[in-house]
Protein backbone atom coordinates (compact mmCIF):
# COMPACT_ATOMS: atom_id res chain seq x y z
CA UNK A 1 0.00 0.00 0.00
CA UNK A 2 1.22 3.49 -1.14
CA UNK A 3 2.58 5.89 1.64
CA UNK A 4 -0.48 8.17 1.02
CA UNK A 5 -3.08 5.11 1.75
CA UNK A 6 -2.34 5.18 5.25
CA UNK A 7 -3.51 8.34 6.60
CA UNK A 8 -6.38 7.30 9.24
CA UNK A 9 -9.28 9.08 7.74
CA UNK A 10 -8.47 6.32 4.94
CA UNK A 11 -9.34 3.49 7.48
CA UNK A 12 -12.65 4.03 8.65
CA UNK A 13 -14.43 1.12 10.99
CA UNK A 14 -17.59 1.75 8.35
CA UNK A 15 -18.15 2.65 4.38
CA UNK A 16 -17.73 5.93 3.97
CA UNK A 17 -20.74 7.95 2.83
CA UNK A 18 -19.82 9.44 -0.41
CA UNK A 19 -22.48 11.83 -1.73
CA UNK A 20 -22.76 11.33 -5.60
CA UNK A 21 -22.69 14.39 -6.74
CA UNK A 22 -24.09 15.59 -3.53
CA UNK A 23 -27.27 14.71 -2.14
CA UNK A 24 -28.75 14.62 -5.53
CA UNK A 25 -31.65 12.45 -4.82
CA UNK A 26 -32.84 15.85 -3.21
CA UNK A 27 -31.46 18.68 -5.16
CA UNK A 28 -29.84 19.82 -8.85
CA UNK A 29 -26.98 17.20 -8.95
CA UNK A 30 -23.86 19.19 -8.92
CA UNK A 31 -24.90 22.01 -7.25
CA UNK A 32 -23.92 23.96 -3.64
CA UNK A 33 -27.52 23.05 -2.23
CA UNK A 34 -26.92 19.30 -3.32
CA UNK A 35 -23.58 19.55 -1.56
CA UNK A 36 -25.21 21.36 1.46
CA UNK A 37 -28.05 18.63 1.94
CA UNK A 38 -25.50 16.00 1.84
CA UNK A 39 -23.88 17.51 5.04
CA UNK A 40 -26.47 17.86 6.45
CA UNK A 41 -27.64 14.45 5.77
CA UNK A 42 -23.69 13.05 7.30
CA UNK A 43 -22.21 12.12 4.15
CA UNK A 44 -18.32 11.92 4.64
CA UNK A 45 -17.46 12.87 1.11
CA UNK A 46 -18.68 14.60 -2.07
CA UNK A 47 -18.61 13.40 -5.33
CA UNK A 48 -17.46 15.87 -7.41
CA UNK A 49 -18.10 15.49 -11.99
CA UNK A 50 -15.14 18.26 -12.75
CA UNK A 51 -14.53 19.62 -16.06
CA UNK A 52 -12.49 23.13 -17.34
CA UNK A 53 -13.71 25.81 -19.36
CA UNK A 54 -12.03 27.61 -21.95
CA UNK A 55 -10.44 29.85 -19.77
CA UNK A 56 -9.45 27.51 -17.22
CA UNK A 57 -12.06 27.60 -14.76
CA UNK A 58 -13.10 23.77 -13.53
CA UNK A 59 -16.65 23.68 -12.63
CA UNK A 60 -18.80 21.01 -11.53
CA UNK A 61 -20.64 19.34 -13.95
CA UNK A 62 -21.42 15.68 -15.36
CA UNK A 63 -21.17 15.83 -19.03
CA UNK A 64 -18.75 17.15 -21.60
CA UNK A 65 -21.47 19.02 -23.71
CA UNK A 66 -23.86 21.34 -23.39
CA UNK A 67 -27.41 20.71 -24.79
CA UNK A 68 -26.63 22.81 -28.09
CA UNK A 69 -23.72 20.56 -28.63
CA UNK A 70 -20.56 22.67 -27.43
CA UNK A 71 -17.78 21.38 -25.42
CA UNK A 72 -17.40 22.77 -21.78
CA UNK A 73 -13.78 22.76 -23.04
CA UNK A 74 -14.85 25.10 -26.26
CA UNK A 75 -16.74 27.92 -23.83
CA UNK A 76 -15.72 29.93 -21.61
CA UNK A 77 -16.99 30.82 -18.07
CA UNK A 78 -18.96 33.75 -18.73
CA UNK A 79 -20.10 31.68 -22.01
CA UNK A 80 -21.52 28.45 -19.68
CA UNK A 81 -23.22 30.83 -17.15
CA UNK A 82 -25.44 32.70 -20.04
CA UNK A 83 -26.09 28.48 -21.16
CA UNK A 84 -27.04 27.04 -18.06
CA UNK A 85 -29.71 27.60 -15.38
CA UNK A 86 -28.40 29.21 -12.21
CA UNK A 87 -26.62 26.93 -9.78
CA UNK A 88 -25.03 24.32 -12.65
CA UNK A 89 -21.51 24.55 -13.63
CA UNK A 90 -20.10 25.85 -9.42
CA UNK A 91 -16.60 26.79 -9.82
CA UNK A 92 -15.15 24.09 -8.04
CA UNK A 93 -13.34 27.04 -5.81
CA UNK A 94 -16.51 27.78 -4.46
CA UNK A 95 -17.38 24.15 -3.75
CA UNK A 96 -13.83 23.34 -1.84
CA UNK A 97 -15.01 26.41 0.22
CA UNK A 98 -18.05 24.71 1.27
CA UNK A 99 -16.36 21.64 2.09
CA UNK A 100 -13.87 23.36 4.85
CA UNK A 101 -16.91 24.56 5.68
CA UNK A 102 -18.64 21.57 6.54
CA UNK A 103 -15.77 19.36 7.31
CA UNK A 104 -16.60 17.29 4.34
CA UNK A 105 -14.24 15.10 2.48
CA UNK A 106 -14.03 15.79 -1.55
CA UNK A 107 -14.27 13.02 -3.89
CA UNK A 108 -13.22 14.69 -7.23
CA UNK A 109 -14.03 12.40 -10.34
CA UNK A 110 -12.22 14.27 -12.86
CA UNK A 111 -14.07 14.48 -16.18
CA UNK A 112 -11.28 16.24 -18.36
CA UNK A 113 -8.09 14.33 -17.79
CA UNK A 114 -6.04 17.91 -18.32
CA UNK A 115 -7.40 19.63 -15.13
CA UNK A 116 -5.86 16.76 -12.63
CA UNK A 117 -2.93 18.77 -12.16
CA UNK A 118 -5.25 22.17 -11.62
CA UNK A 119 -7.78 19.91 -8.97
CA UNK A 120 -5.15 18.84 -7.12
CA UNK A 121 -3.56 22.29 -6.94
CA UNK A 122 -6.28 23.89 -5.89
CA UNK A 123 -7.21 21.25 -2.99
CA UNK A 124 -3.70 21.87 -2.00
CA UNK A 125 -3.62 25.51 -1.54
CA UNK A 126 -6.87 25.63 0.38
CA UNK A 127 -5.28 23.15 2.20
CA UNK A 128 -8.00 20.45 1.90
CA UNK A 129 -6.31 17.00 3.57
CA UNK A 130 -8.98 14.72 2.81
CA UNK A 131 -9.68 14.37 -1.11
CA UNK A 132 -9.66 11.18 -3.27
CA UNK A 133 -8.76 11.84 -6.66
CA UNK A 134 -10.58 9.45 -9.50
CA UNK A 135 -10.94 9.25 -12.98
CA UNK A 136 -11.65 6.97 -16.00
CA UNK A 137 -9.35 8.13 -18.05
CA UNK A 138 -5.78 6.72 -17.31
CA UNK A 139 -4.12 9.89 -18.41
CA UNK A 140 -5.75 11.97 -15.48
CA UNK A 141 -4.20 9.33 -13.22
CA UNK A 142 -0.87 9.50 -14.44
CA UNK A 143 -1.10 13.36 -14.69
CA UNK A 144 -1.79 13.14 -10.97
CA UNK A 145 1.58 11.23 -10.68
CA UNK A 146 3.80 13.35 -12.58
CA UNK A 147 2.14 16.26 -10.47
CA UNK A 148 3.36 14.64 -7.62
CA UNK A 149 -0.33 14.84 -6.14
CA UNK A 150 -0.69 14.12 -2.50
CA UNK A 151 -3.78 12.75 -2.70
CA UNK A 152 -5.38 9.08 -2.90
CA UNK A 153 -6.08 7.89 -6.53
CA UNK A 154 -8.95 6.00 -7.52
CA UNK A 155 -9.49 4.52 -11.30
CA UNK A 156 -13.28 4.12 -12.02
CA UNK A 157 -13.79 0.84 -13.91
CA UNK A 158 -17.01 0.65 -16.41
CA UNK A 159 -18.84 -2.58 -16.64
CA UNK A 160 -17.10 -5.29 -18.62
CA UNK A 161 -13.43 -3.93 -17.66
CA UNK A 162 -11.16 -6.40 -15.78
CA UNK A 163 -10.58 -3.88 -12.68
CA UNK A 164 -7.26 -5.86 -12.08
CA UNK A 165 -6.08 -4.89 -15.56
CA UNK A 166 -6.74 -0.74 -14.96
CA UNK A 167 -5.77 -0.26 -12.01
CA UNK A 168 -2.09 0.58 -12.64
CA UNK A 169 -0.88 2.61 -9.89
CA UNK A 170 -3.71 3.82 -8.75
CA UNK A 171 -4.52 3.92 -5.11
CA UNK A 172 -8.61 2.74 -5.17
CA UNK A 173 -10.88 0.60 -7.09
CA UNK A 174 -14.09 1.95 -7.98
CA UNK A 175 -16.50 -0.15 -10.13
CA UNK A 176 -19.26 1.51 -11.49
CA UNK A 177 -21.44 -1.41 -11.74
CA UNK A 178 -24.99 0.13 -11.21
CA UNK A 179 -26.39 -0.84 -13.85
CA UNK A 180 -25.86 -4.45 -13.33
CA UNK A 181 -28.24 -7.01 -11.46
CA UNK A 182 -26.63 -8.39 -8.78
CA UNK A 183 -23.32 -6.51 -9.07
CA UNK A 184 -22.55 -7.57 -5.37
CA UNK A 185 -21.64 -11.29 -6.17
CA UNK A 186 -18.74 -10.10 -7.82
CA UNK A 187 -17.25 -9.04 -4.86
CA UNK A 188 -16.54 -12.29 -3.54
CA UNK A 189 -13.61 -13.17 -1.03
CA UNK A 190 -11.41 -13.83 -4.13
CA UNK A 191 -12.05 -10.31 -5.16
CA UNK A 192 -10.97 -9.00 -1.79
CA UNK A 193 -8.42 -10.88 -1.35
CA UNK A 194 -6.69 -10.07 -4.08
CA UNK A 195 -7.35 -6.19 -3.44
CA UNK A 196 -5.48 -6.91 -0.75
CA UNK A 197 -2.49 -8.62 -2.11
CA UNK A 198 -2.28 -5.70 -4.11
CA UNK A 199 -2.30 -3.07 -1.20
CA UNK A 200 -5.57 -1.53 -2.98
CA UNK A 201 -8.93 -0.38 -0.88
CA UNK A 202 -12.28 -0.51 -2.97
CA UNK A 203 -15.22 2.12 -3.14
CA UNK A 204 -18.15 0.95 -4.85
CA UNK A 205 -20.79 2.69 -7.35
CA UNK A 206 -23.67 4.80 -6.46
CA UNK A 207 -26.38 2.74 -4.89
CA UNK A 208 -29.42 3.78 -3.69
CA UNK A 209 -31.64 0.09 -3.08
CA UNK A 210 -32.00 -0.54 0.33
CA UNK A 211 -31.78 -4.19 0.11
CA UNK A 212 -28.44 -4.51 -2.08
CA UNK A 213 -27.33 -1.45 0.30
CA UNK A 214 -27.83 -3.67 3.06
CA UNK A 215 -25.36 -6.02 1.49
CA UNK A 216 -22.84 -3.56 0.26
CA UNK A 217 -22.38 -1.93 3.96
CA UNK A 218 -21.08 -5.21 5.32
CA UNK A 219 -17.80 -5.79 2.91
CA UNK A 220 -14.61 -4.31 3.61
CA UNK A 221 -14.58 -1.06 1.47
CA UNK A 222 -13.74 2.08 1.86
CA UNK A 223 -16.87 4.05 1.03
CA UNK A 224 -20.17 3.72 -1.02
CA UNK A 225 -21.45 6.46 -3.58
CA UNK A 226 -25.15 7.68 -3.20
CA UNK A 227 -27.55 9.72 -4.36
CA UNK A 228 -29.08 8.96 -0.59
CA UNK A 229 -25.76 9.24 0.83
CA UNK A 230 -27.95 8.34 4.60
CA UNK A 231 -28.87 5.49 3.18
CA UNK A 232 -24.90 3.89 3.66
CA UNK A 233 -25.40 4.31 7.30
CA UNK A 234 -28.34 4.83 8.66
CA UNK A 235 -28.71 5.58 12.55
CA UNK A 236 -28.29 2.95 14.69
CA UNK A 237 -29.07 3.34 18.36
CA UNK A 238 -27.15 1.88 21.12
CA UNK A 239 -28.81 -0.82 22.50
CA UNK A 240 -29.30 0.78 25.98
CA UNK A 241 -31.98 3.26 24.27
CA UNK A 242 -33.60 1.96 21.25
CA UNK A 243 -36.23 5.20 20.49
CA UNK A 244 -38.51 4.74 17.53
CA UNK A 245 -38.25 8.34 15.50
CA UNK A 246 -40.94 9.50 13.89
CA UNK A 247 -40.35 11.80 11.16
CA UNK A 248 -43.05 14.58 10.99
CA UNK A 249 -44.89 14.25 7.43
CA UNK A 250 -41.52 12.64 6.43
CA UNK A 251 -37.63 14.43 6.56
CA UNK A 252 -39.70 17.21 5.42
CA UNK A 253 -36.61 19.70 5.95
CA UNK A 254 -35.02 17.56 2.89
CA UNK A 255 -37.86 16.96 0.78
CA UNK A 256 -40.95 18.11 0.30
CA UNK A 257 -43.57 16.88 3.44
CA UNK A 258 -45.78 14.11 2.81
CA UNK A 259 -44.30 12.49 -0.46
CA UNK A 260 -42.53 9.73 -1.27
CA UNK A 261 -39.27 11.08 -1.50
CA UNK A 262 -39.94 13.11 2.48
CA UNK A 263 -40.73 9.25 3.28
CA UNK A 264 -37.74 7.98 1.06
CA UNK A 265 -35.41 9.98 3.23
CA UNK A 266 -36.97 9.60 6.36
CA UNK A 267 -36.45 5.45 5.89
CA UNK A 268 -33.28 4.99 4.48
CA UNK A 269 -31.77 7.24 6.87
CA UNK A 270 -32.72 4.73 9.50
CA UNK A 271 -35.68 6.30 11.61
CA UNK A 272 -38.57 3.77 12.02
CA UNK A 273 -41.61 5.80 11.18
CA UNK A 274 -43.22 8.56 8.62
CA UNK A 275 -45.83 10.27 9.65
CA UNK A 276 -48.88 10.78 7.26
CA UNK A 277 -51.94 12.38 6.86
CA UNK A 278 -54.71 10.65 5.09
CA UNK A 279 -57.44 12.59 2.81
CA UNK A 280 -60.31 10.80 0.94
CA UNK A 281 -60.65 11.70 -2.78
CA UNK A 282 -63.81 12.79 -4.51
CA UNK A 283 -63.76 9.38 -5.83
CA UNK A 284 -63.10 7.43 -3.16
CA UNK A 285 -59.59 7.13 -3.12
CA UNK A 286 -57.14 7.49 -0.21
CA UNK A 287 -53.94 10.04 -0.59
CA UNK A 288 -51.92 11.35 1.69
CA UNK A 289 -51.78 15.18 2.15
CA UNK A 290 -51.47 17.32 5.06
CA UNK A 291 -54.10 20.35 4.16
CA UNK A 292 -57.79 20.14 3.32
CA UNK A 293 -56.77 22.59 0.54
CA UNK A 294 -54.21 22.07 -2.22
CA UNK A 295 -52.95 25.68 -2.27
CA UNK A 296 -49.88 25.46 0.31
CA UNK A 297 -48.14 22.68 -0.87
CA UNK A 298 -49.28 22.42 -4.85
CA UNK A 299 -50.08 24.15 -7.81
CA UNK A 300 -53.64 22.95 -7.14
CA UNK A 301 -56.30 25.46 -5.69
CA UNK A 302 -59.46 24.50 -3.59
CA UNK A 303 -60.78 21.22 -1.86
CA UNK A 304 -58.90 18.16 -1.86
CA UNK A 305 -61.99 16.18 -1.43
CA UNK A 306 -63.62 18.11 -3.88
CA UNK A 307 -60.91 16.19 -6.95
CA UNK A 308 -60.59 13.07 -8.37
CA UNK A 309 -57.46 11.43 -8.33
CA UNK A 310 -56.92 11.51 -11.51
CA UNK A 311 -57.11 15.11 -11.23
CA UNK A 312 -54.70 15.76 -8.33
CA UNK A 313 -52.36 13.39 -9.70
CA UNK A 314 -51.67 16.02 -12.66
CA UNK A 315 -50.80 18.18 -9.64
CA UNK A 316 -47.08 19.63 -8.93
CA UNK A 317 -46.51 18.53 -5.37
CA UNK A 318 -43.24 19.35 -5.09
CA UNK A 319 -42.40 22.75 -6.41
CA UNK A 320 -43.37 24.79 -3.87
CA UNK A 321 -40.50 23.04 -1.82
CA UNK A 322 -37.88 23.35 -4.80
CA UNK A 323 -37.48 22.96 -8.14
CA UNK A 324 -35.57 19.74 -8.20
CA UNK A 325 -38.89 18.19 -6.86
CA UNK A 326 -41.24 19.17 -9.67
CA UNK A 327 -41.91 15.97 -10.81
CA UNK A 328 -43.31 14.82 -7.28
CA UNK A 329 -47.09 13.68 -7.41
CA UNK A 330 -49.33 13.68 -4.36
CA UNK A 331 -49.16 9.94 -3.08
CA UNK A 332 -51.31 7.41 -2.66
CA UNK A 333 -52.22 5.80 0.79
CA UNK A 334 -51.42 2.36 -1.48
CA UNK A 335 -47.86 4.01 -2.45
CA UNK A 336 -46.53 4.87 0.85
CA UNK A 337 -47.35 1.34 2.56
CA UNK A 338 -45.33 0.05 -0.17
CA UNK A 339 -42.45 2.36 0.65
CA UNK A 340 -42.55 1.57 3.91
CA UNK A 341 -42.43 -2.58 2.99
CA UNK A 342 -39.78 -1.89 1.02
CA UNK A 343 -37.60 -0.82 3.96
CA UNK A 344 -39.33 -2.34 6.47
CA UNK A 345 -40.46 0.90 7.89
CA UNK A 346 -43.16 1.30 10.25
CA UNK A 347 -46.15 4.46 9.87
CA UNK A 348 -47.95 6.83 12.01
CA UNK A 349 -51.44 7.43 10.33
CA UNK A 350 -53.14 10.38 11.35
CA UNK A 351 -56.84 10.63 9.62
CA UNK A 352 -58.10 13.78 8.15
CA UNK A 353 -61.05 13.06 5.54
CA UNK A 354 -60.05 9.51 5.42
CA UNK A 355 -62.86 6.88 6.78
CA UNK A 356 -61.03 4.65 9.17
CA UNK A 357 -62.17 1.36 7.65
CA UNK A 358 -61.16 2.41 4.49
CA UNK A 359 -57.52 3.27 6.10
CA UNK A 360 -57.36 -0.08 7.75
CA UNK A 361 -58.47 -2.31 5.15
CA UNK A 362 -55.33 -0.95 3.42
CA UNK A 363 -53.51 -1.31 5.62
CA UNK A 364 -54.50 -5.03 6.09
CA UNK A 365 -54.00 -5.68 2.53
CA UNK A 366 -50.59 -4.95 2.79
CA UNK A 367 -49.83 -6.82 6.05
CA UNK A 368 -48.84 -3.57 8.11
CA UNK A 369 -51.20 -4.00 11.02
CA UNK A 370 -48.43 -4.27 13.28
CA UNK A 371 -46.38 -1.16 11.88
CA UNK A 372 -48.38 1.56 11.72
CA UNK A 373 -50.37 3.34 14.38
CA UNK A 374 -53.57 5.38 14.27
CA UNK A 375 -54.33 8.87 15.30
CA UNK A 376 -57.03 11.97 14.56
CA UNK A 377 -58.30 14.85 15.86
CA UNK A 378 -61.34 13.85 14.90
CA UNK A 379 -62.62 11.96 17.82
CA UNK A 380 -65.29 9.53 16.01
CA UNK A 381 -63.08 8.65 13.74
CA UNK A 382 -61.05 6.68 16.46
CA UNK A 383 -64.17 5.13 17.80
CA UNK A 384 -65.05 4.00 14.14
CA UNK A 385 -61.54 2.49 13.72
CA UNK A 386 -62.16 0.49 17.40
CA UNK A 387 -65.40 -0.41 16.48
CA UNK A 388 -64.14 -2.21 13.57
CA UNK A 389 -61.09 -3.84 15.06
CA UNK A 390 -59.63 -4.32 18.53
CA UNK A 391 -55.69 -4.83 16.77
CA UNK A 392 -55.62 -1.32 15.45
CA UNK A 393 -52.94 0.92 17.28
CA UNK A 394 -54.21 3.58 18.80
CA UNK A 395 -52.36 6.87 19.86
CA UNK A 396 -54.29 8.94 22.58
CA UNK A 397 -52.95 12.57 23.64
CA UNK A 398 -52.63 12.99 27.39
CA UNK A 399 -53.34 17.14 26.56
CA UNK A 400 -56.81 15.36 25.84
CA UNK A 401 -57.97 14.26 29.25
CA UNK A 402 -58.13 15.67 32.74
CA UNK A 403 -56.76 12.60 34.34
CA UNK A 404 -54.07 9.56 33.55
CA UNK A 405 -56.52 7.30 33.58
CA UNK A 406 -59.03 8.91 31.68
CA UNK A 407 -56.08 8.42 29.60
CA UNK A 408 -55.34 5.10 29.44
CA UNK A 409 -58.72 3.71 29.59
CA UNK A 410 -59.84 5.40 26.08
CA UNK A 411 -59.95 3.07 23.41
CA UNK A 412 -57.62 0.82 24.71
CA UNK A 413 -54.52 2.88 23.34
CA UNK A 414 -51.58 1.33 22.51
CA UNK A 415 -49.22 4.47 23.70
CA UNK A 416 -49.79 8.42 24.64
CA UNK A 417 -48.55 11.15 23.45
CA UNK A 418 -46.73 14.31 25.27
CA UNK A 419 -45.50 17.67 24.56
CA UNK A 420 -42.94 19.11 26.07
CA UNK A 421 -45.36 21.10 27.79
CA UNK A 422 -46.87 18.32 29.58
CA UNK A 423 -45.49 17.16 33.08
CA UNK A 424 -43.20 13.56 32.63
CA UNK A 425 -43.44 12.15 35.94
CA UNK A 426 -45.66 9.32 34.63
CA UNK A 427 -43.68 7.65 32.37
CA UNK A 428 -42.12 5.44 34.07
CA UNK A 429 -45.54 3.90 35.03
CA UNK A 430 -46.49 3.99 31.83
CA UNK A 431 -43.39 2.13 30.51
CA UNK A 432 -43.68 -0.74 33.61
CA UNK A 433 -47.50 -1.28 32.28
CA UNK A 434 -46.99 -1.59 29.00
CA UNK A 435 -47.68 1.32 26.93
CA UNK A 436 -45.53 3.22 24.89
CA UNK A 437 -44.47 6.70 25.49
CA UNK A 438 -44.05 9.47 22.73
CA UNK A 439 -42.79 12.70 23.14
CA UNK A 440 -44.21 15.21 19.99
CA UNK A 441 -41.90 18.20 19.14
CA UNK A 442 -41.70 19.98 16.06
CA UNK A 443 -39.11 22.53 17.11
CA UNK A 444 -35.33 23.32 16.81
CA UNK A 445 -33.80 24.01 20.48
CA UNK A 446 -31.02 21.75 21.03
CA UNK A 447 -31.75 22.26 24.93
CA UNK A 448 -35.40 21.04 24.49
CA UNK A 449 -33.70 17.60 22.74
CA UNK A 450 -31.56 17.04 25.71
CA UNK A 451 -34.56 17.01 28.06
CA UNK A 452 -36.19 14.48 25.57
CA UNK A 453 -33.25 12.46 25.31
CA UNK A 454 -32.60 12.68 29.48
CA UNK A 455 -36.14 11.54 29.86
CA UNK A 456 -35.70 8.46 27.47
CA UNK A 457 -39.22 7.87 25.78
CA UNK A 458 -40.31 5.27 23.74
CA UNK A 459 -40.63 7.12 20.52
CA UNK A 460 -39.98 10.44 19.40
CA UNK A 461 -42.43 12.48 17.19
CA UNK A 462 -40.52 15.49 15.71
CA UNK A 463 -39.52 17.91 12.52
CA UNK A 464 -35.80 17.85 13.08
CA UNK A 465 -34.88 13.89 13.07
CA UNK A 466 -31.38 14.60 11.67
CA UNK A 467 -30.65 17.16 14.38
CA UNK A 468 -31.49 14.88 16.95
CA UNK A 469 -29.59 12.06 15.83
CA UNK A 470 -26.34 14.14 15.73
CA UNK A 471 -27.08 15.57 19.59
CA UNK A 472 -27.78 11.67 20.53
CA UNK A 473 -24.25 10.63 18.76
CA UNK A 474 -22.39 13.17 20.30
CA UNK A 475 -23.87 11.85 23.79
CA UNK A 476 -22.24 8.56 22.63
CA UNK A 477 -26.45 7.22 22.11
CA UNK A 478 -25.41 6.00 18.46
CA UNK A 479 -23.84 3.08 17.02
CA UNK A 480 -21.03 4.36 14.14
CA UNK A 481 -21.92 1.35 12.26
Amino acid sequence: MSAVMTQAWLSPTRPMSIAHRGASAYALANSLRAFQVAADLGADMWEVDLHQTLDGVIVAFHDATLADGRALADVTQAELREALPEGEAVPFSEIIDLALQTNTGIYADIKAWGCAAGVSRMLQDKGVTRAILAAFDPRAVAALKAANSPYPRSVLVPVGVDPFAVIGEADIIHPCWEAMERPQDLLDQAFFARCDALGKKVVLWHEEDPSRMAELRGLPVLGICSDRPELVNPVTFHPDWQPQVICHRGANKIAPENTLSAGHCAFSAGFSHFEIDVHITADGELVVHHDPTLDRTTNGTGALCDRTLEELRRLDAGSWFSPHFSAEKLPTLDEVLKLAGLYGGQLYIEFKSAPAKLVWDRVVAHGMQDRCFFWSFVTETLRDLRGYTAEARIMVRRQDFVTLQETRDFLSPALIEYTVNDPWEDFDLLQKSGLAVMIAYNGADEDVFDKIITARPDMVNIDQPFMFARISAAKGLTIDR
